[in-house]
């Protein structure tokens, strides 16, 4: 390794995904590229962290590791053991779909870069809203000019940039929009099936909605505008909890 940055790359499509193909690119212009990524697709898997069972990672090239774990376990193993020191920035992505308003508790790009900031390291998590035979190089450009913006100013504690790209069809991204969360949801449709041998099985997922939020990243992304959301990890809502302070419970004491 040399003295420029350290960047550690990760996903949830995949090690052999395109969208992460462009992304190490794109990173490669910015400071040295590290790859930790899962062995296959694990979207959807959240936050999920292995710990009832180890873990097996095989490296296939300088730099380059695939985890047969989660997003999270790829990161942790990559800054906790396969890295020569602390990355000075995570990126996960590029995801192939987008991870707007609630897609964020689900996702496993987004929790890549959530798994970067817990630990004090900047990080972004960047998603493409295009899927089979997208071009993801205007988004790896966009990502590239984002990392640099982080890179340079550095991020809030707790903070992680969560970075949705529209499809442009291979035309660069020329505009953007510091967005909110909006409001996205599955619907309450359930796709029930029969399997060749006669048992059921579920789709879910088939009915996604989008509710317009002025300023929220599922209207910038609607508009044709990529958005940048930044998301905080403290859960807390303080101001129900400042209106609790003072709230007993019967049967409780208040200490």
């Amino acid at each position: 390794m040399t003295d420029r940055r350290l960047i550690l790359v990760t996903n949830d499509d995949g090690y052999g995904a395109a969208g992460l193909e462009a992304l190490i690119k794109a990173m490669g212009d910015l400071g040295e590229v590290f790859v930790v990524a899962p062995d296959r697709e694990r979207s959807g898997v959240s936050h999920a962290i292995t710990l009832n069972h180890p873990l097996r990672v095989k490296a296939c090239g300088p730099s380059r590791f695939t985890c047969d774990g989660t997003p999270t376990d790829c990161v942790f193993l990559g800054v906790h053991n396969l890295m020569p020191r602390a990355p000075d920035l995570v990126v996960s992505g590029i995801n192939h779909g987008p991870n707007l308003a609630d897609d964020v508790t689900y996702s496993g790009t987004v929790a890549g870069a959530m798994e970067g900031t817990i630990m004090g390291i900047p990080s972004v998590a960047v998603s493409l809203s295009a899927r089979a035979g997208a071009d993801f190089q205007p988004a790896a450009d966009f990502a590239a000019r984002i990392a640099t913006f982080v890179l340079e100013r550095g991020l809030p504690a707790r903070t992680l940039l969560n970075v949705n790209v529209p499809d442009t069809a291979g035309a660069p991204v020329t505009g953007f929009r510091w967005t909110r969360g909006g409001l996205r949801d599955y619907g309450h449709t359930v796709i029930t099936q029969q399997d060749p041998r006669g048992r059921p099985m579920y789709w879910i997922g088939s009915d996604i909605r989008h509710h317009s939020i002025e300023g929220s990243d599922c209207d910038a992304m609607a508009a044709g505008v990529a958005a940048v959301t930044p998301i905080y990890l403290d859960m807390t809502h303080t101001s129900y909890l400042r209106e609790l302070c003072d709230v007993a419970i019967p049967g409780l004491t208040l200490r």
